[in-house]
């Protein structure tokens, strides 16, 4: 259920955009990101920080793309939100708290090495991401840009954490190894 909420503002984005525009899909997204939050609360009681942090981004980036009538604000947001990720990333890395090892720690115990090494491979997936979504915003069709929104961004995050999971396991200590399988 929890994937689901996740993936919900990103699927009216879609939905609406295709059968209007970029600023009805806009307005669409902003509305199911706080429903998103709203559900979120309802039926976990808690709500995550990035999600809190997602929402305003939508909500003022959103915003912007409505008032201005330029589809750049909402573009651009996608770039922000995987910097401000790269950002947590290595911040948590240098204060000594690796985010990605408290996230996946208590399931996943393996070396310290190993958290920092996905920190980094993380770190450059965000960055990448970002660029590539600023030469895909702003050189392709803006139909282009919202499919790779959509698709190419949510696959490669996909992959990107099928990837993760493999190494994890493949680093883990043989004993928690069989208790997971």
């Amino acid at each position: 259920m929890k994937q689901l909420l996740d993936f919900l503002p990103l699927l009216v984005f879609f939905a609406v955009y295709k059968f209007f525009d970029i600023y009805a899909a806009t307005g669409a997204l902003i509305v199911a990101t706080l429903i998103q939050l709203i559900a979120t609360y309802a039926l976990y009681k808690k709500i995550e920080k990035m999600h809190l942090i997602t929402f305003a981004l939508v909500a003022s980036f959103g915003t912007a793309t409505l008032i201005f009538h330029d589809d750049a604000f909402i573009k651009w947001k996608v770039t922000i939100v995987y910097a401000l990720f790269a950002i947590a990333l290595i911040a948590g890395q240098f204060l000594g708290k690796p985010i990605l090892k408290s996230m996946l720690g208590q399931e996943m115990p393996v070396d310290d090495k190993i958290w920092a090494r996905l920190t980094w491979y993380w770190v450059l997936f965000f960055v990448a991401c970002g660029l590539i979504n600023i030469y895909v915003a702003f050189s392709l069709s803006q139909e282009t840009w919202v499919n790779f929104k959509v698709f190419g961004l949510t696959a490669a995050t996909l992959v990107n954490t099928l990837l993760t999971v493999v190494y994890l396991f493949k680093h883990l200590p043989e004993d928690k190894k069989k208790e997971l399988k």
